[in-house]
């Protein structure tokens, strides 16, 4: 069950990334920096390969907490990739949250063909919708991808799965029961057969719903682009080499 909610918060591992159609398999980009949104500034961060911070403000750009002498062709470019990347974050959260919205579905869909009574139960629908929401929520508020890293992502699937298990076991275990009672041996026989299946059929559910964002992933591939070429007509000498926020596979 952990990994059926896995699955439906796994199109929203970052508010900056959409992975359930990954930026890196339609649009070639990859990032090794986690993004953080300021009001006064973009902040790239990481801890390898190298650790480096960049942080972008209003044209003005710091590497490791050092001022970059830049001319004004390059202050243009580091504003226009500052402004771009700001536009970017509330398409990409648009994308996030309806990729909620058809892991919900697909959760709901799957978990009914594995215990169909479960569509009558109203516990289960009210504990989905209910995380559903709060995931919907988060990203709405999020500024930073580190908030979908590690640990905090897994607390989110921890909780989410820690409410739902129970209802979906308690559903199955009486469907089977029905079962045995009414003499379906091999209907309850099957039910153990559906449940080693789950995951599998879940993650296919999944990937067919998700199949129709790729259209929304695919629109972001030339603001990608763009900020790719600014960031490659930078000129300045910046310490720890060139300015490597996105890498694009050509």
């Amino acid at each position: 069950m952990r990994v059926l909610v896995l699955f439906v918060l796994g199109g929203v591992a970052a508010a900056g990334a959409a992975r359930s159609q990954d930026l890196a398999d339609i649009c070639g980009a990859r990032t090794s920096y986690d993004v953080t949104l300021r009001s006064d500034a973009l902040v790239f961060s990481r801890g390898a390969p190298a650790a480096r911070t960049l942080v972008l403000s209003s044209g003005a750009l710091t590497v490791d907490g050092h001022d970059v002498t830049l001319d004004d062709e390059d202050r243009d470019r580091i504003a226009l990739i500052e402004r771009n990347a700001r536009a970017l974050a509330p398409r990409v959260k648009a994308i996030a949250q309806r990729s909620v919205d058809l892991g919900a579905q697909a959760v709901r869909g799957e978990a009914a063909s594995y215990a169909p009574q479960i569509t009558s139960d109203p516990r289960f629908a009210q504990t989905l919708d209910e995380h559903a929401h709060t995931l919907k929520a988060r990203i709405a508020a999020s500024t930073s991808t580190t908030q979908w890293q590690g640990d905090n992502l897994d607390r989110i699937v921890d909780s989410a799965a820690n409410d739902l298990l129970p209802i979906v076991a308690q559903d199955a275990a009486q469907q089977a029961l029905d079962a045995l009672v009414s003499g379906d041996f091999s209907g309850a026989g099957a039910l153990g057969g559906r449940t080693a299946t789950l995951q599998a059929d879940l993650e296919a559910r999944v990937r067919q719903r998700l199949q129709t964002l790729a259209p929304d992933v695919r629109a972001l591939c030339p603001a990608l682009d763009e900020i790719d070429a600014l960031q490659s007509g930078v000129v300045a000498d910046i310490p720890g080499g060139r300015l490597d926020l996105i890498e694009i596979a050509r």
